[in-house]
């Protein structure tokens, strides 16, 4: 499946000598698109074989990997169900867009407290499941396993050798461990979390067999779902500049941490980058009723 790597022109690439290009995976699917159709590839193939009824899997209100999975086990005549952080949302799952768009694509909720939620890998919470959901596979929260990471390390060609340094958001940690993997050792990989902390560092060395990579912690805005009027007016403007929509969770932050690392000479003159889009673009809808409870700027859809 062939995917774009768009070039970015914008005056202070030009000025500093840095060449960047998005690598579009999020045009790979309109509903499954960019990492999640990376990470689901593998996983449906095991369910069939496996003949398993049903995928249970964890997320957020606004998770994209709760959308993807949903639509994609209505594609695949496969029935899912979501474990959803927060009891609150059993009563209002309908405003919620996301959540609506997985429940108009035959996903069944499990509603749980946040104290529940982070207990979701425990045994005890698994036999639950297992117990509840007879003849399941249990898909970790992001789709984040050996399978995902397979999936994912086909995001990299090799074209895609030609650039110096490869740049991923980061979530669970799967994506980026797939393009680690995929990469050479000459090349450096640069993750953005979208979470503060330094968990992830123990969760990506799970699976990921190469040294060349890092994470950059200081473009999380807060923490993850957390954003700024800086950051909602840089995706607007990134979109009016060059026709490429951000997501407010990964991409966004990952694009302002690229374009600000370049403004502080972090990366040397001539150093051709390629950026990973990961998708998200339909948690968009649902950033925007918060913002708008919050009186802060709209991202323009």
């Amino acid at each position: 499946m062939k995917v774009l790597n768009q070039q970015v022109d914008l005056p202070i690439l030009s000025e500093k000598k840095i060449s960047l290009y998005i690598k579009r995976e999020d045009t790979l699917h309109p509903f499954i698109s960019g990492n999640k159709y990376r990470k689901l590839k593998y996983n449906l193939q095991h369910v069939k074989q496996v003949k398993a009824q049903t995928i249970v899997t964890f997320g957020g209100a606004f998770s994209n990997h709760i959308a993807a999975t949903a639509y994609a086990g209505k594609e695949n005549s496969i029935k899912t169900v979501g474990v959803i952080r927060g009891e609150e949302l059993a009563d209002k799952w309908q405003q919620n867009p996301t959540l609506a768009f997985a429940k108009e694509n035959g996903m069944e909720f499990k509603f749980v407290s946040r104290q529940t939620y982070r207990e979701k890998n425990t045994p005890e919470f698994l036999n639950t499941l297992k117990r509840d959901y007879p003849n399941s596979f249990i898909l970790p929260e992001g789709g984040a396993n050996e399978l995902a990471v397979q999936g994912c390390e086909e995001i990299l060609t090799p074209k895609d050798t030609m650039f110096n340094v490869i740049c991923s958001a980061v979530g669970t940690g799967g994506t980026i461990a797939g393009i680690i993997n995929a990469s050479n050792a000459s090349q450096r990989v640069l993750g953005f979390p979208a979470l503060k902390g330094d968990f992830l560092k123990e969760d990506i060395c799970k699976f990921a067999n190469n040294a060349n990579w890092e994470l950059i912690n200081s473009y999380n805005f807060g923490g993850y779902a957390k954003v700024t009027s800086e950051l909602i007016n840089f995706i607007n403007s990134f979109k009016a500049t060059t026709n490429i929509p951000l997501d407010p969770v990964y991409t966004g932050k990952m694009f302002f941490g690229i374009l600000d690392l370049v403004q502080k000479n972090y990366f040397a003159p001539g150093t051709k980058i390629v950026a990973i889009h990961t998708g998200g673009l339909q948690g968009i809808k649902g950033m925007n009723s918060l913002l708008v409870k919050k009186k802060l700027p709209l991202i323009n859809e």
